[in-house]
C-alpha cells in the first residue's frame, strides 16, 4: 500500500519512482500548495484574486470521536455549495490503483487522483454522489438518517474499507466549515487555479492553492506553477497543512470537550 509523504524537503529516488507509478494509474493529478495564514493578504495581492467572487460552501466530516475512519484511511464528507446544490465522498487513501478492483475502477462515480504538494503526494480512490440541496441540512438536524447522504455504491465502499462494527448513521457530525473558493486564469500561465481559505471557528485559517492537470502533464504543470508562485513572492517551501486533519482534529476534540 502507498504511504503519505509529508513535509519533506525533496524525494528520494525510490519515492520518485513510487509517484511515478502511481501516477501511471491515476485518472489525474492535483498539485496542491498551503501558505501560511498570515500571508493571506498578500497572496491574494499577489495573484490579483477578487474576494468577492469567492464561492461560499460548507463542509461537513463524518467520524467517530476517536476520528478511528481517519485512522483507517477513510473519509466520509458532505457539502453544500453555493449555486450547485450538494454532494457527498466515500474517500480512501492511500491507494494503489493497479490494487482496486475492476469494478470499482469502472465506475463512473470513481476517481483515483494524486495529490501532490511540495515534498509529500498521497494517492487516493474518491467515490462520489450528487443531492438535492435539502438533504444535507435534514440529516444534520436528525431528520434524515446520515446514510442516505450516500448512494449504494458509496455504501458499499464505505462498507469495504471502514473499520469493523462503524456504521454511517452512527458516526458523529464534525462540522459543517466554511469554505471559501476562488477560481481564476493567470495570463502567465494560461492555466486555472483554485484558491480555498478553511475558516476554523477558532479563528484559524489554512490557505491552498490548487490545479488540477492529466497524469501525462504533472511534471511540467509543476515546474510551472513553481516558477509563476515564486515570481510572485509566494512561499512554496514552507511548511504544509492538511485542511481535512485540521477540521477532523477540531471537531472532534470539540465533541470530547462535550463529553467531559
Amino acid at each position: 500500500m502507498a504511504t503519505t509523504r509529508e513535509n519533506q524537503p525533496s524525494f528520494t529516488a525510490e519515492q520518485l519512482q513510487e509517484l511515478l507509478a502511481l501516477i501511471k494509474d491515476s485518472d489525474s493529478v492535483e498539485l496542491k500548495l498551503t501558505v501560511p495564514d498570515s500571508a493571506l493578504r498578500s497572496t491574494v495581492t499577489a495573484l490579483g484574486i477578487d474576494p468577492l467572487d469567492a464561492q461560499i460552501r460548507l463542509v461537513t466530516f463524518f467520524d467517530t470521536p476517536e476520528l478511528a475512519l481517519d485512522k483507517a484511511g477513510v473519509v466520509a464528507r458532505a457539502r453544500r455549495i453555493q449555486g450547485k446544490g450538494a454532494d457527498s465522498v466515500i474517500k480512501l487513501r492511500p491507494v494503489v490503483p493497479a490494487e482496486l478492483p475492476d469494478e470499482i475502477r469502472r465506475s463512473a462515480a470513481f476517481n483515483v487522483e494524486v495529490d501532490a504538494l511540495p515534498g509529500g503526494f498521497v494517492c487516493s480512490g474518491s467515490m462520489k454522489g450528487s443531492l438535492r440541496p435539502p438533504a444535507v441540512n435534514r440529516a444534520l438536524q436528525g431528520d434524515l438518517p446520515q446514510r442516505k447522504l450516500f448512494s449504494k455504491e458509496q455504501r458499499a465502499f464505505f462498507a469495504a474499507h471502514a473499520p469493523e462494527g462503524i456504521n454511517l448513521d452512527g458516526l458523529s457530525i464534525l462540522g459543517p466549515i466554511f469554505v471559501l473558493k476562488s477560481r481564476f486564469i493567470p495570463e502567465a500561465i494560461g492555466r486555472r487555479i483554485v484558491a480555498e481559505v478553511w475558516l476554523y471557528p477558532d479563528g484559524g485559517r489554512i490557505v491552498e492553492l490548487s490545479t488540477r492537470c492529466a497524469t501525462t502533464e504533472a511534471f511540467q504543470v509543476a515546474a510551472e506553477l513553481r516558477a509563476f508562485l515564486g515570481e510572485r513572492g509566494i512561499d512554496v517551501s514552507g511548511e504544509q497543512q492538511t485542511k481535512t486533519r485540521k477540521a477532523l482534529e477540531f471537531f472532534a476534540g470539540e465533541l470530547k470537550g462535550d463529553d467531559a
